[in-house]
């Protein structure tokens, strides 16, 4: 943590620079500087450039600086903001970049240790390297903000610049969508695919209507697991945006942080953080409730953005079979069919996911690295990974929880 305090004093000298891209739109000079807070910045003119696009709830105002305000992502916990801002001839703000250096690779879901290892086996220092992400946060969506094209340009190449002056080892961007990702290839940074497990609703009237439209081993296994959750006696109960009050939400942390515990970690998020979303993001926050004989159990919350569902974080007080995936994949799923909600994201990993009615879909990062020959090693390596991750998708989708016809 000390080496990011001591270099976030050295960019004292890098806080501004002017990036000379000619625009189309309205001027002919944009000048992009660099933040290390954004609650200055009013939450309008922020939510404005990503407005409307597929998880846009995560580049928010509101859930960013939440993770900043409440200590979960800052300097001391290796995540120091160093966010890039666009603004044109008469300082409106047209962009924005989330932007942090980075003292270690936890809180990710992007796993570079390996290169890391291998870096500083070779006598360099992999940290700190600069990462455009968000934090604690494995759901695809908008990572350069702004409505118009040639500013998320100017943004990625002014990050790429910013990497570069500083003398970081490297610049990762996580999660980033499809439509994105096409322009962090064309800024010449290297491409990595993943998998994660996402579920679409294809106009399903009920659990029971998606359930028939499943292969008959598949829907028989979470016949299986729901009916060894109901005769445990437990029961649900949900809860959104002002709804929730704070006894369940100091329940549902107190679920969240044992879980943990009971793995021998402890979590990354604080309970001030909850209760910030919970207030500012207010109907984004969907929480689930399990109840046995009148006493809570377990908990899980999602986030919602427009047509889509995120699956984000659970805890149990006592392990029950097959509870995990109730709280966790079949309540959403319930709650995303009765809202008429076109996607549910379950999160990182977890081939599991795909018996429960999530498909397999690619998932995207963008690298660069400074040692060029570093970067060739790695661009050889992700070239052997990509086959083998394009190969594992074929046979998950052969592998499909849905029938033929679907």
């Amino acid at each position: 943590m000390l080496i990011v305090e001591s270099l976030a004093l050295s960019l004292l000298s890098l806080q501004s620079f002017h990036w000379l891209d000619r625009l189309r739109h309205n001027s002919d000079r944009m000048n992009i500087e660099v933040v290390e807070t954004i609650k200055d910045i009013p939450a309008a003119q922020w939510d404005a450039l990503s407005s409307g696009l597929p998880g846009a709830v995560f580049v928010s105002h509101a859930y960013l600086n939440a993770l900043h305000e409440t200590g979960c992502a800052i300097a001391k916990t290796g995540w120091q903001p160093q966010f890039l801002l666009a603004r044109d001839d008469e300082d409106h703000l047209v962009g924005a970049l989330p932007l942090y250096l980075k003292a270690h690779s936890y809180g990710e879901y992007v796993f570079d240790w390996s290169w890391a290892n291998a870096f500083e086996q070779a006598g360099g220092d992999y940290y700190p390297k600069l990462l455009c992400a968000v934090p604690f946060t494995p759901c695809t969506g908008p990572r350069a903000l702004s409505p118009q094209v040639e500013v998320r340009i100017a943004l990625i190449d002014a990050a790429r610049t910013l990497a570069t002056n500083m003398g970081v080892s490297s610049l990762h961007a996580l999660f980033p969508d499809a439509t994105e990702t096409a322009l962090w290839r064309d800024a010449r940074l290297l491409i990595r695919q993943g998998v994660q497990f996402h579920w679409i609703n294809q106009d399903f009237t009920s659990f029971d209507a998606m359930l028939a439209a499943m292969t008959h081993d598949k829907r028989k296994r979470i016949k299986q697991d729901r009916r060894y959750v109901a005769e445990a006696g437990v029961m649900w109960r949900t809860q959104r945006g002002d709804t929730i009050d704070d006894d369940d939400l100091a329940f549902f942390y107190h679920c969240y942080e044992h879980t943990y515990a009971a793995h021998g970690s402890t979590p990354y998020l604080s309970l001030a953080f909850f209760k910030t979303i919970v207030r500012n993001c207010t109907d984004a926050i969907v929480l689930f409730i399990g109840e046995r004989n009148g006493q809570r159990l377990c908990s899980s919350m999602c986030i919602v953005d427009g047509d889509s569902l995120y699956g984000r974080y659970w805890g149990t007080m006592e392990p029950v079979k097959s509870l995990h995936f109730e709280a966790c994949y079949y309540q959403p799923l319930a709650w995303c069919i009765e809202h008429r909600i076109a996607r549910f994201e379950g999160g990182a990993q977890g081939a599991h996911k795909l018996a429960r009615g999530l498909l397999p879909t690619a998932t995207y990062s963008a690298h660069w690295i400074a040692n060029q020959s570093f970067a060739n090693a790695v661009e050889n390596f992700l070239k052997r990974e990509t086959a083998g991750v394009e190969h594992t998708l074929d046979e998950l989708s052969e592998s499909s929880p849905f029938k033929a016809t679907l």
